[in-house]
């Protein structure tokens, strides 16, 4: 349990991600929600998923103010979309 907490506490959120042991747990995951219809459980991945990709897209780099407002306005629109899909798979499709 202590090696956990401490691979836990050590790395970044973007080397966890790229991380093989955290990519095998979260198909694993991933397969157990799709076998037992765990609808949140999948939103919840989908969440995550969703953000590690607009969060990596949107992280341009430079430091002219037009990289900056197309990164933001990325970042937004990113958001934005994941919001909607949440809220329409939680809310209004039941």
């Amino acid at each position: 349990m202590d090696q956990i907490i401490n691979f836990l506490t050590s790395k970044s959120l973007a080397d966890m991600a790229a991380d093989p042991r955290v990519l095998f747990g979260t198909a694993v995951i991933f397969v157990l929600a799709v076998l037992f219809r765990w609808k949140y459980v999948l939103l919840f991945l989908f969440a995550i998923g969703a953000t590690m990709a607009v969060l990596r897209y949107s992280g341009g780099g430079g430091t002219s103010e037009i990289v900056v407002d197309r990164s933001m306005m990325l970042f937004i629109g990113g958001t934005i979309v994941i919001a909607i899909i949440l809220i329409y798979f939680l809310f209004i499709r039941d």
